[in-house]
């Protein structure tokens, strides 16, 4: 389960070249470039299904939605819907029958895409995405808590409904890049943290809240500002560049629900809009204090006579060292670094233990499936190893992060399932 203006003319998308599957010919509209940059897919499809018609299964903290069919279908999808009543869907989270969405779809966000974008949407859902008869699905949420008119409130209290504004003292990459992440990629509603009312404390970098890293899904999605430590600070814009390309770089590898990122959105985004983008997110202030140093006290803990009767070493030795090595450094970017790697580092360990537990699934990239992927070990290791083996991968290298509980895995082994190691589905076509 997922849980839960900017300046026309100049700065408005063009009708990019094909960034497709090889072999592909054919050019890319508009329409459906921006919808890959949104990377509406993701939600409104199942593995399997038919692109856009809906059924996926959301967590919410009033219950679990199902995500609704978008395809034209006039009976069962927006086929329907004017110009006008897409706009208020896409951007004030309000139906065409007058019934509030819940900010699971991420209008608060959307809220900044332009005029002109989001005609240029419209018009590839009603002319170019096929029409699929499928019923939506009734949500699974408490009736007592499945009225919307609190939502009306909850957008006075925390949609900010304007449309991007440029910054006139930033070059027009920043602008570009700003625009992508805050507006159609909805990088905040992910990586920005939440208040009280699940509302996200901050849309853009005024704020240094914003992605910041926040809990979701049983993950916890990366603090993405210059935080030394557990955030962006040593990676270098090309290094941001080739991780939303590739899902990998010589830091890190994309793991959980930004797998469906890479997969469905960033991959096929242009050079230009890749590189606004990290422009951008290498120019938000660290959040977070701290500095990573790399040490080889493991290496020697784990050569010597120091590692009797230290169960995580003696774990990490007869279960990890084959990837990822005893100096920590691992082989990136196919088998990923864990010394210094930001979410071993994460104040949360949970998409650490989440990922030793489950495994990851596979990323395909240019049409081609990864050969690497981690392997989960919710079978073979019992709770309290797993505990000893993050937690010595947390603590070593220089990593010198707090140590895991067996309940804290235990409570993510009652939560999450074994990733999924079939060859994933390109939902969209």
């Amino acid at each position: 389960m997922k849980t839960l203006s900017f300046m026309s003319g100049a700065f408005s998308l063009l009708a990019f070249a094909a960034l497709a599957q090889p072999g592909e010919e054919q050019s890319t509209s508009q329409g459906q470039y921006l919808a890959r940059a949104a990377n509406c897919v993701a939600c409104h499809s199942v593995p399997g299904g038919e692109a856009f018609a809906g059924g996926l299964k959301m967590a919410t903290p009033v219950g679990d939605i199902f995500v609704t069919n978008i395809t034209p279908d006039d009976e069962t999808g927006i086929g329907t819907y004017t110009l006008e009543d897409f706009d208020n869907a896409m951007r004030r989270g309000l139906a065409q029958d007058g019934h509030r969405l819940y900010p699971a779809m991420p209008y608060p966000s959307y809220a900044k895409i332009t005029d002109e974008d989001i005609e240029a949407l419209y018009d590839y859902f009603m002319d170019e995405v096929p029409a699929v008869w499928q019923e939506n699905k009734e949500n699974e949420i408490p009736w007592i808590l499945s009225f919307r008119w609190p939502i009306a409130i909850w957008n006075i209290l925390f949609l900010e409904d304007d449309t991007y504004a440029a910054d006139s003292y930033k070059s027009d990459a920043w602008n570009r890049g700003a625009y992508l992440v805050q507006g159609l990629g909805h990088c905040g509603a992910c990586h920005t943290p939440r208040g009280i009312a699940w509302n996200e404390v901050a849309f853009d970098e005024s704020d240094p809240a914003y992605l910041s890293g926040a809990f979701l899904d049983n993950w916890y999605a990366s603090d993405l500002t210059q935080s030394n430590r557990a955030g962006l600070g040593r990676w270098s814009k090309e290094d941001v560049e080739i991780f939303m390309k590739t899902g990998r770089n010589n830091h890190s590898t994309a793991f959980g629900t930004m797998d469906e990122v890479i997969i469905n959105s960033t991959q096929y985004l242009s050079h230009d809009d890749l590189d606004g983008m990290a422009i951008y997110i290498t120019s938000l202030p660290g959040a977070h204090d701290g500095e990573y140093v790399y040490n080889d006290y493991a290496v020697a803990v784990m050569r010597g006579p120091e590692r009797k009767g230290a169960q995580g070493a003696n774990l990490y030795m007869q279960n990890c060292e084959s990837c990822h090595v005893d100096t920590g450094r691992g082989y990136p970017p196919y088998l990923p670094p864990l010394a210094g790697n930001p979410p071993v580092m994460d104040s949360d360990p949970a998409s650490l233990i989440n990922i030793v537990l489950n495994g990851s699934s596979r990323l395909i990239v240019d049409g081609t499936p990864d050969a690497y992927r981690m392997p989960g070990y919710r079978k073979s290791l019992n709770d309290q190893e797993i505990a000893d083996i993050v937690s010595f991968m947390r603590s070593e290298w220089g990593n010198k992060a707090s140590p895991v509980s067996a309940a804290q895995v235990a409570g993510l082994r009652a939560l999450t399932e074994q990733a999924d190691d079939r060859m994933p589905t390109l939902r969209m076509k």
